[in-house]
């Protein structure tokens, strides 16, 4: 194992300064998958559980998300919530139990909810369910994006070291190219955030600036 001082944020900075492999790049249609972005996890000034890192992520999901609806591409989004009993959550929900634990976000409640600031198109996007880290965990995911003809999944949303990292682990597992704005992902903590912002450059997605995405779908054109 290699030994260093430097911060997750410095290495990560480093990473992006001198990249150590070749982007995967944007596929022929993309899909934007925005993970999480409930009140649970979004509004700092309620919930304990949530948290922020650039102030301007939902702006960017935003108009990330209305470009490719603009485009005719496919916009997701997914929350977690639970059954009164919490037994859906299995045993992730067995390590704490408190208000604030994941198993007691609950099914129509405040913290399920999706963030009021989200321009989300309900009669056209796609808002999913799911229960486990993973967008792609028994949900379906996976057919929509084969029915869409998708290749390529941009993924936003919460938290970096957790459903974003699982989604985009799973994303390249299903040989998606992966893509990650850097400004649309947020984490309680800037150290898991950086690890694992670079964990996934090196590894698994192209994790580059958010205008970098604004301006790709910009400029798609789908195929006739």
């Amino acid at each position: 194992m290699e030994l260093s001082n430097k911060t997750a944020r410095e290495l990560f900075e480093e990473l992006k300064a001198k990249p150590a492999r070749p982007r995967f790049g944007f596929g022929r249609k993309p899909a934007v998958v925005n993970i999480d972005l409930q009140k649970a996890y979004t509004l700092t000034s309620e919930f304990a559980t949530a948290y922020e890192t650039d102030p301007n992520q939902l702006a960017y999901v935003n108009e990330i998300s209305r470009l490719a609806r603009e485009k005719g591409l496919p916009v997701i989004w997914t929350y977690v919530a639970y059954l009164p009993s919490g037994e859906d959550c299995g045993v992730w929900g067995e390590r704490t139990n408190t208000p604030d634990s994941l198993q007691n976000i609950k099914l129509g409640s405040r913290r399920a909810e999706l963030d009021d600031r989200l321009e989300i198109d309900r009669t056209r996007d796609i808002i999913l369910l799911k229960h486990m880290a993973s967008a792609f965990h028994e949900t379906n995911l996976a057919s929509l994006l084969t029915y869409h003809r998708c290749d390529t999944v941009i993924v936003t949303g919460g938290s970096t070291s957790g459903c974003v990292r699982a989604t985009v682990v799973d994303s390249l597992s299903r040989s998606y190219r992966t893509i990650v704005p850097e400004e649309c992902v947020a984490d309680k903590h800037e150290s898991p955030h950086f690890a694992n912002l670079y964990d996934m450059a090196v590894k698994y997605a192209d994790v580059v600036p958010a205008s970098e995405v604004i301006a790709h779908l910009r400029a798609y054109q789908a195929e006739v």
